[in-house]
């Protein structure tokens, strides 16, 4: 069983930037597809990117050009770079891998922008 971690949400202000991680632990070794959703107060989880275990990215068309997903196998960790945050980026960031075929989810890190 895959058990996903993040770390590296926070505060912070419009403009900055965050990296977000998400670390598997657990039976990793069917460990396929990694990457990021977001639910924004009031609106429903979104996909925001996903990188494949042969290293391959996928954004979201609304996330591309702002954002940057990339990947450690050695370590099973997913990482989402997101630059010149606005306001509208306040959400709970969740991490979402795929063990085989079963989604697994993290509990979700917190970012907030202030204006």
């Amino acid at each position: 069983q895959v058990r996903l971690v993040e770390s590296g949400g926070g505060l912070v202000q419009a403009g900055e930037s965050l990296r977000l991680t998400c670390e598997a632990s657990g039976t990793t070794s069917r460990l396929n597809a990694m990457g990021w959703f977001r639910q924004a107060p009031g609106k429903e989880r979104e996909r925001v990117a996903h990188m494949s275990a042969g290293g391959t990215s996928d954004i979201a068309d609304s996330f591309k050009g702002r954002v940057a997903i990339s990947r450690d196998d050695n370590k099973n960790i997913v990482y989402l770079q997101m630059n010149s945050l606005k306001p509208e980026n306040t959400a709970v960031y969740y991490c979402n891998a795929k063990d085989g075929s079963i989604p697994v989810w993290g509990r979700g890190t917190q970012v907030t922008v202030s204006s």
